[in-house]
């Protein structure tokens, strides 16, 4: 490539932020359901504002739990941008009447070693596949590259979100994206280069965790929430 193809390259970095810790769920599976988060623990939040550019266009889903992220982020002086935009493509996966099932119960029933909730094609009876969730996320980041070229994005999303972003970058391969943990609260940054005719992606980090490197906070990490039963981890 001559310096001045190289000069036409456009880097656009995304900056994903899972939602934090759902509390009340009462262990039941929620997906798109509209419930609330905790976001009490402000070193954690000290720490995610330290990493994230400032200067950057944010998007948040249309649920009230990315919502609350991003304010207990602005909460610690992050300066807060003039705008959040809302983006419903990026909300969480429809599960349909999987919603307010027994999210220990339901895995168990799932076959060993499951990734997600189903295969990437199956539907949540009255919900989404991962495959439609994919689509919808792949479709929205395209729009935003091409909208927003250029742009540090930061983008306070859902776990099966972040997990679609991640098959994108990886070459749209959208199942092992579903192969990495996405903490609450953690931070994965996906940088896109652009040219013409041509689009390909870095991942400088995933599922970062930069509080834990703080005396103050004993847990040395935000859990993932009602996915995680005694020491392990069922999806």
């Amino acid at each position: 490539m001559s310096n001045e193809d190289k000069s036409a390259v456009v880097a656009t970095r995304w900056w994903w932020v899972r939602h934090a810790p759902v509390r009340s769920d009462g262990g039941n599976i929620y997906g798109q359901k509209d419930i609330d988060c905790d976001t009490s623990d402000r070193e954690v939040f000290e720490a995610v504002a330290k990493i994230l550019p400032r200067n950057a266009l944010w998007y948040a889903s249309n649920l009230q739990r990315t919502h609350q992220t991003a304010a207990a982020i602005w909460a610690t002086g992050f300066p807060k941008p003039a705008n959040m935009l809302q983006e419903a493509a990026f909300a969480e996966q429809h599960l349909g009447a999987w919603q307010g099932m027994n999210r220990a119960a339901f895995i168990a029933s799932r076959p060993v070693g499951s990734h997600w909730f189903a295969d990437i094609s199956e539907p949540a009876p009255g919900g989404e596949s991962f495959m439609d969730l994919y689509n919808r996320v792949r479709g929205a980041i395209e729009r935003v590259n091409v909208e927003h070229a250029g742009r540090d994005v930061i983008a306070v999303g859902h776990g099966g979100t972040i997990k679609a972003a991640i098959g994108l970058a990886l070459g749209g391969q959208p199942e092992r994206g579903l192969a990495f943990d996405i903490d609450n609260c953690s931070v994965t940054r996906l940088d896109n280069f652009a040219s013409t005719g041509r689009s390909i992606w870095r991942l400088p980090m995933v599922n970062q965790q930069p509080w834990i490197a703080d005396v103050r906070h004993a847990a040395m990490h935000q859990p993932a929430g009602p996915e995680i039963v005694g020491e392990t981890k069922l999806a």
